[in-house]
């Protein structure tokens, strides 16, 4: 086994309401988590008490997952260190990405994760990379699905596509294992996507789209009551490029010179 292949994954849940799923989805990486793959639990704005008795009830020997669980306002805290994000979607149309097959976004997941395991981690703690789930009755926004560098969707039989969160998330961190354990043997074994593995940071991505929009709106070429799809379009773009750390660099470099000349230009 090539012992060069760790990385510590985050489980983000959005606004889960029923105890018992978050519950279960504790158990699940406590049952999956192990030997190159760690698997931490991030709650977004919970809906629910998820360290209440029908909780720890159900997250039995994952208890110590519920209870180190952190909890973050929004999913954009929530991701703020990570670089390669998979979010699971069922929609099948209207999405800002075409979603993968499991193995195939999580291939790329695991891959990208191994590759920025030695960087510097944010305040969150020390994270490669992130899976995220969506709320039980409508799952993730159009405007959430646009943090993921990945959309996952998994098959399932015609008549009855809908998964309950805690099946969702076992589904999804057992074959994140088989990727993870597999990729351990042999790396070449990855199923991969063609693009660059090290994308950056999202908390720097939203600072360049917050400091983008604001230049954008001062110049004229955006106005407020259009400026969210505009700037929708935009991070479509720099989702689908999967843009580094030296591109957002120079991205910001050119906002800045750019609201400077704006404000300092000779009639």
């Amino acid at each position: 086994m090539n012992a060069s292949f760790n990385a510590s994954i985050a489980v983000v849940l959005v606004e889960p309401a029923g105890p018992r799923n978050v519950g279960g989805v504790a158990r699940a990486c406590a049952n999956f988590s192990g030997g190159p793959l760690q698997l931490q639990l991030r709650l977004v704005a919970p809906r629910c008490d998820h360290l209440g008795e029908e909780a720890l009830q159900m997250a039995v020997h994952g208890r110590a997952v519920l209870e180190g669980a952190q909890l973050f306002a929004n999913l954009a805290e929530a991701l703020a260190d990570c670089r390669h994000v998979v979010a699971t979607s069922g929609r099948g149309e209207g999405e800002p990405l075409a979603p993968l097959d499991p193995d195939t976004a999580l291939g790329w997941l695991w891959q990208g994760a191994n590759a920025s395991s030695g960087a510097a981690s944010g305040p969150c703690g020390a994270t490669s990379g992130a899976v995220v789930f969506g709320r039980e009755d409508r799952g993730l926004s159009y405007d959430e699905l646009q943090l993921a560098g990945q959309l996952l969707c998994i098959d399932t039989g015609a008549a009855y596509s809908s998964l309950n969160l805690a099946q969702a998330a076992a589904v999804v961190l057992q074959r994140l294992r088989v990727v993870a354990m597999a990729s351990a043997d042999s790396p070449t074994r990855l199923p991969l996507v063609a693009m660059p593995m090290d994308p950056a940071r999202r908390d720097r991505l939203e600072d360049l789209f917050t400091a983008a929009e604001s230049l954008l709106l001062d110049v004229g070429f955006l106005y407020p009551h259009t400026a969210h799809a505009r700037m929708a379009k935009l991070r479509g773009l720099l989702q689908r490029s999967q843009i580094g750390e030296t591109e957002v660099a120079l991205l910001r470099g050119m906002v800045s010179q750019l609201r400077w000349a704006s404000r300092h230009r000779n009639p």
